[in-house]
């Protein structure tokens, strides 16, 4: 009889759509974002994956966060760090993409497509905005498109490829698998691929069970059976899509970025690790093993650690 695979805990931190407004345990400063991210590992996370943000909460892309953020981080816990290329809005493409050549990491975002990401229904929530930033900041997303052109895609693949960095590939939509097919077809994608579908975005395809299993039918069909996959469960819905990916042969993503609950009646996660913990529970109780850091890198194929430039 085969043995199960194990069960890779990805833990997404921060992100670029939430605001410190929203949680007072949202880890919304460099030193925050740093310590959840330490204490998911030591939770249970596998995998933690990385934005950045300035003291007052506001997405940044500049180097001297990032390295500040991924240096502690590291120091601490022997955690797989992924780190985003999808930025913030606002931020270029080549804001969002210096980060690879930079830090060299094992593996980072590699987004599927561009499309319309649109969050702005998030500001009616906050009735005294803690920072000034971040009502404009959200209001402004409902005419916003998030660009990943096939140029853009390319670039962010083949730099990846030079340095040794796994490209998780973020599905927001149907089409985008297509998009995956071209640059696979075409010699560009060398890496195994692995997929973080992303549902529930307003833009993109909606979050469903019958929608989700279509597009693992799809993605199996159009990139090949031995791709390795995950999904974002966005909001109060979180544990309940996270445990329909494990059995569906998945892997498994919370944290902050993703949903600020830790229960669907609105009671607020007291941090990343709770939800880390939560997930946890669920899956041993399913009697799922979960994998550690290094039997993640192994899984993915990753270059390991100590190649990163951080």
């Amino acid at each position: 009889m085969s043995r199960q695979k194990k069960i890779i805990i990805s833990a997404a931190i921060t992100g670029a759509i939430h605001t410190p407004s929203m949680s007072p345990n949202f880890p919304a400063s460099p030193e925050q974002i740093a310590r959840q991210a330490i204490d998911a590992a030591k939770a249970g996370a596998a995998v933690v994956h990385i934005h950045a943000r300035q003291a007052d909460g506001m997405p940044v892309g500049d180097f001297g966060t990032f390295r500040q953020i991924l240096s502690e981080i590291k120091s601490e816990v022997n955690v797989v760090i992924g780190i985003t290329t999808g930025g913030a809005n606002g931020m270029t493409t080549e804001e969002r993409f210096s980060v690879i050549e930079e830090f060299q990491p094992e593996m980072a975002s590699a987004n599927g497509g561009s499309m319309n990401f649109c969050y702005h229904k998030l500001a009616a929530g906050i009735a005294e905005p803690k920072y000034e930033w971040e009502l404009p900041y959200l209001l402004r997303t409902y005419d916003n498109v998030f660009k990943n052109t096939f140029q853009d895609i390319e670039y962010c693949i083949t730099t990846m490829n030079k340095c040794g960095t796994l490209p998780e590939y973020e599905v927001f939509d149907y089409g985008q698998l297509s998009n995956l097919a071209y640059f696979k077809n075409n010699g560009v994608i060398t890496q195994p691929i692995y997929i973080q579908f992303v549902p529930g975005v307003m833009g993109g395809f909606p979050m469903s069970n019958e929608g989700m299993m279509f597009m693992i039918d799809q993605a199996k069909k159009i990139l090949g059976p031995d791709i390795q996959y995950s999904t974002v469960a966005a909001g109060r819905r979180m544990f309940r899509y996270s445990t329909m990916m494990a059995l569906q042969g998945g892997n498994v993503r919370v944290g902050m970025e993703d949903g600020l609950y830790i229960r669907p009646d609105g009671e607020l996660a007291a941090d990343n690790a709770a939800q880390v913990r939560k997930i946890r529970r669920i899956l041993e109780a399913l009697d799922f093993e979960t994998a550690t850091p290094d039997e993640a890198r192994e899984m993915l194929h990753l270059k390991g650690g100590d190649k990163v430039n951080f």
